[in-house]
Parts: C-alpha cells; sequence; structure tokens
C-alpha cells in the first residue's frame, strides 16, 4: 500500500529537484540547511498529495496554514515550525521568480501567530539527561528508567503508560499495544532499548514487588505492588527532573510532544506521527487513512532517536 501521498508523482517533484539546485549553485546554502529544507517541503508535497493538491497553482493560503496548524499540534518546536516556514516562503518565491505561478500561498503568512500555541518541547540531550539521571541499582529505579523509557519511546499519555499491560508488550513484533482516550486501541513501535528495560523490569524487578491479587496484568507497579497511580507517577516525574537539573516548565506530555517533534524533526510524514499518537485526523475534511504497521516501525525505527 502507499504509506503517504509523497509517493504520487507531482508537478512539485521536479520543480523541487530544480530547486535544490538553485539553493547549492546560486544561494550557496549549507548542507545542514539543504536537508532541513529538503524534510521540510517534501513533507508539504505529501500533505499536500493527500489533499489531491499536485501543482503550485491549487495552492491556497488556507492549506499553508492547515499545515502549520498540524505540525503546532503534533508539538513542532518553534524553532522548527520557523524553519519549515522559511523553507516553504523560499521555494514558492523560486516558483513565482521562475514564472512557474504567479501565486504565493505563503506570502502573508507569519509564525508569530501561532506561537502561544506551540507546547513546550525538551532537546534530545534533555532527555537523555532525564533518562540517564535516574538511579537503576534499586527494583523501583529500574521500573522508573523503563516507565520514562517507554513513555518517551512511545509517545504516551500518562493514563496509557500506567495502564499498560504485560500482555499487550510484544518485543517480538516490535510493538505495544495501547488503549488510549475514549478506549481507542492503537499499535506503537517501540525502539531496542525500551524494550530492554521492559525485559530487565519484568523479568527480573517486578516479580519481586508484585503480589498475587493485587498487580493482575498491570506492567507497572508501586512499592506496594499495585497499579501505579497517575498522582504516583507525577510524583516521582516531578522528582526526576528536578534532580536531572531541568529548568524548563516540564511536565509527562512534554515528553508526548518531544516524541513527535523528534520524529518530525527527523524527517518522519505527519501521517504516521499522526497514527503513532493516536490523533483521529489530519484535518477535519479528509478521511483518514490508516498507515501499515510495518512501515510505521520502519518510520520510528528511521527518525525516533532511541529507535
Amino acid at each position: 500500500m502507499q504509506a503517504n501521498g509523497s509517493e504520487e508523482r507531482s508537478e512539485f517533484q521536479d520543480q523541487l529537484k530544480d530547486f535544490f539546485i538553485y539553493l547549492r549553485m546560486e544561494r550557496n546554502l549549507s548542507e545542514n540547511t539543504i536537508s532541513a529544507y529538503s524534510i521540510a517541503l517534501k513533507r508539504y508535497i505529501s500533505y499536500l498529495a493527500d489533499k489531491g493538491i499536485t501543482n503550485p497553482d491549487e495552492v491556497s493560503y488556507d492549506n499553508v496554514e492547515g499545515l502549520f496548524t498540524e505540525l503546532s499540534s503534533l508539538g513542532l518546536s518553534s524553532r522548527s515550525v520557523a524553519q519549515n516556514l522559511s523553507a516553504l516562503k523560499a521555494f514558492h518565491r523560486f516558483l513565482e521568480d521562475e514564472d512557474i505561478t504567479k501565486k504565493d500561498p505563503t506570502q502573508n503568512f507569519q509564525t508569530p501567530r501561532m506561537s502561544k500555541k506551540l507546547p513546550q518541547v525538551l532537546e534530545y540531550t534533555e532527555i537523555k539527561r532525564i533518562l540517564n539521571s535516574i538511579d537503576s541499582s534499586s527494583l523501583t529505579g529500574i521500573r522508573d528508567r523503563t516507565m520514562f523509557e517507554v513513555l518517551y519511546g512511545a509517545g504516551l499519555r500518562v493514563s496509557e503508560l500506567i495502564n499498560l499491560i504485560i500482555s499487550n508488550v510484544f518485543k517480538e513484533e516490535g510493538i505495544i499495544r495501547v488503549i488510549g482516550k475514549r478506549s481507542k486501541e492503537r499499535i506503537i513501535p517501540l525502539g531496542e532499548e525500551a524494550f530492554r528495560w521492559i525485559g530487565l523490569w519484568s523479568s527480573d524487578a517486578r516479580p519481586q514487588i508484585a503480589k498475587v491479587g493485587s498487580s493482575g496484568d498491570f506492567l507497572f507497579l508501586n512499592a506496594r505492588g499495585k497499579r501505579m497511580t497517575r498522582d504516583g507517577f507525577f510524583k516521582l516525574f516531578k522528582k526526576q527532573i528536578g534532580k536531572a537539573g531541568i529548568e524548563k516548565d516540564v511536565s509527562p506530555h512534554t515528553f508526548r510532544h518531544s516524541f513527535a517533534t523528534h520524529l518530525l524533526e527527523g524527517g518522519a510524514d505527519l501521517r504516521s506521527v499522526q497514527e503513532m499518537l493516536g490523533h483521529v485526523s489530519i484535518s477535519t475534511t479528509q478521511i483518514y487513512t490508516h498507515v501499515d504497521r510495518e512501515y510505521l516501525k520502519e518510520v520510528h525505527k528511521t527518525f525516533h532517536p532511541r529507535g
């Protein structure tokens, strides 16, 4: 099956090739900038293709606004939003200069109007600092490291994390099954590091804490052998953020936004990130097409920092 609209042939693809030649030969931009522009524009063209738009004359201001609304709702950082907009503006100016189109849908679009909507995100170096600050020498320390790895590795909500059950963890397949809002089920890929910690916790530490009649099939337990509660996790989360010396205003949901941001900044397509987060659709006007499970695993492995 086609995983996303970027695989469909469109007029944009030849124009994109010419645009990157222009950036190298005439603008003399760095390869890092060109690489960032490439990620942004390929996602943009894929987004347009999902709406049946295959040439620049069909693109409207509303299309551009729709894309950036999605990027902000998925948690893309303000820096990355600005870089994405720079890429789109440069591309449409190029198309105008080359007389390929006479309209620029990005001309009056500005990022400041979106700044208040953008959530806080953590850099990957900050994620690693938090993970590495967890003392895993105790049973509860192994549990805490595992919970943080899964929270970030799968972009889960706290409710999804604490309600995760052992029978919904599939190491061989590289996935977990999560019950989200309104009891909606979704499958999420998980990286090897997270599965390694799940193995340490579930085989070595959890059996020493679990109690018959209290623990059930819940993966994460408190020190009394009962299911980890939301309040219990918030307390240990806050303590761990302070221990890591993170000064940003961080909540567990920040890990979810960071998960999405790091995938998008790495080049993952909107539809795949949305599927992993459990969002209903890319836009209210589009019928959502589910992404193939193997493709999702490949996206996670390729673009997630701990994939």
